[in-house]
């Protein structure tokens, strides 16, 4: 009988704010604040996105604005992320980084430093509640301007005793290009920040590159480009950069066609450590438990692979060392025999 994956300890690097809520909570808070819902976010959910020329991914973007406009309370700061940690530790997560762009939320909760202060205690307050482990990535966004980049790299910092961990690279990459943030990043990297940008999901091999070689890059969000080089496979495998692999979002936003097209099996044949993540469950209708179901369904892997999936997110995390060999040994009890 197959080893319950919900069971299977892991963790989760590659979870956006935003995305990360509930279906159920979305109307739930539209209705509350008399807020209209497209039909994408309501009765057609998940929506049918497709964000690889630049109208669809207009699209995906507005939606996510949409959805970010039902959190208007505090209260509301605080159950998403209660919610979210609820729904990681039913999936197996022991440790979670959640990605969080606090300018997004500056006009509604009096400024950045407020609006971040708001949710780094309510991730403290969800951690404590779930009884997981949760720190936080701050994200810059492509489209803004650099300097902004370089305003969250400071503030980042700034929190790095309050849980934050790492500094990333969200939006599309056709519409700013990692070497414009190498600024930030290095603000970042000098700090002690983990820096994990996202590339290789829109653009190709050569976009993962360049967040290696520009920014320093410790993960990499998505990089499944990187499999159209075998070159630059080799390079990652051999730096140990970890490539944070989100197979139902890769589909959901046509990077891939079909599930059986995300080459998550070429890049772990090819020594690339993986984190697989859900990205935004919210738009894309999927957690991170499914992912590691697609990983055993679909790309055949096998429960010692799976095992190894779950030790490689584990490894790649910003978890204490004490966290760390404790989820290593849970991993390796859940592949022993039982009995």
């Amino acid at each position: 009988m197959p080893r319950p994956l919900s069971e299977l300890p892991k963790a989760h690097l590659h979870l956006h704010f935003t995305g990360s809520m509930r279906h159920s909570t979305l109307v739930e808070l539209a209705r509350e604040h008399g807020l209209h819902l497209p039909d994408a976010l309501e009765e057609d959910w998940p929506p049918r996105l497709r964000a690889t020329d630049e109208r669809g991914w207009f699209r995906f973007q507005r939606l996510y604005d949409i959805a970010r406009s039902v959190l208007q309370r505090e209260s509301d700061v605080y159950r998403l992320l209660r919610e979210a940690a609820e729904d990681e530790a039913a999936e197996g997560s022991r440790w979670l980084e959640i990605q969080i762009d606090p300018s997004g939320y500056a006009s509604k909760f009096g400024g950045l430093t407020s609006a971040m202060e708001l949710m780094l205690d309510a991730t403290h307050k969800a951690a404590d509640h779930a009884g997981i482990g949760i720190a936080v990535v701050v994200a810059a966004n492509r489209t803004r301007h650099p300097l902004d980049a370089k305003t969250l790299a400071r503030l980042a910092t700034h929190y790095m005793d309050q849980g934050v961990v790492g500094f990333g690279l969200s939006n599309d990459e056709r519409r700013g290009r990692a070497r414009d943030f190498d600024g930030a990043f290095r603000l970042a990297k000098r700090a002690g920040l983990l820096a994990v940008p996202h590339g290789g999901e829109l653009l190709g091999a050569a976009s993962v590159a360049e967040c290696v070689d520009v920014l320093d890059a410790d993960r990499v969000g998505h990089g499944v480009r990187a499999a159209e080089s075998p070159r630059l496979m080799e390079r990652l495998a051999a730096r140990g950069i970890t490539c944070e692999v989100c197979p139902t979002s890769n589909v959901g936003l046509g990077v891939a066609e079909r599930a059986e097209d995300v080459p998550l099996r070429r890049l772990f044949e090819a020594g690339v450590p993986i984190a697989l993540g859900a990205d935004d469950p919210l738009l894309f209708g999927a957690r991170l438990l499914p992912q590691y179901e697609l990983a055993r369904h679909v790309y055949g892997f096998s429960d010692p692979e799976l095992a190894e999936l779950a030790r490689q997110s584990v490894r790649a995390s910003a978890a204490p060392d004490d966290v760390r060999e404790k989820l290593l040994q849970e991993i390796d009890d859940w592949l022993a025999p039982s009995g």
